[in-house]
């Protein structure tokens, strides 16, 4: 296989969606520093459920992006925590991934803080091959042709070899 056809992962997206503004949130975003060491970004409402008590702008949840190394070694950790094992349907069609992880103290390292409480997170995963910035890029924007773009298989494929993992039916 050439180099631009080898995947590769291009950011990891860690997730904690708390549904409330306040303590609860900061709590979550002291979680995602000390985990991942990188400060945290809040996410916020962009629709409107009265039943919920949610106002559009509200915050919700929080997240970092991780790239090149620190992406790899944080995936790394996370899928040791589960084991090396992923089911298929973690998978979408374009080849990108999502798990969860239950409990943010199953990172090594890390321990229970009874003022912070029990926290889950989801990992989400964007695999692409080199060549993808044309689809993003501001000048001379273009489609990536449908043999050049990551499919399932491929993804599954690369996950196995890269990281050892076991794709469960």
């Amino acid at each position: 296989m050439t180099d631009m056809k080898q995947p590769r992962v291009e950011k990891v997206v860690v997730n904690i969606g708390v549904g409330e503004a306040g303590e609860r949130l900061v709590k979550a975003q002291k979680v995602l520093a000390s985990i991942t060491g990188q400060t945290s970004v809040q996410t916020v409402s962009k629709t409107i459920n009265r039943d919920l008590g949610i106002r559009k702008g509200m915050p919700l949840g929080c997240k970092v992006t991780l790239r090149g190394e620190r992406a790899e070694d944080f995936l790394r950790k996370a899928l040791k925590i589960r084991e090396g094992r992923i089911q298929t349907y973690s998978f979408d069609k374009e080849g990108n991934m999502s798990f969860g992880v239950p409990d943010y103290t199953d990172f090594p390292g890390m321990k229970y803080d009874p003022e912070i409480g029990i926290f889950g997170m989801d990992v989400n995963v964007v695999l692409r091959r080199p060549g993808a910035r044309i689809a993003r890029r501001a000048i001379l924007r273009r489609r990536i042709p449908s043999k050049h773009r990551l499919n399932r298989d491929e993804a599954i494929q690369f996950m196995k070899d890269r990281f050892e993992i076991e794709v469960i039916e």
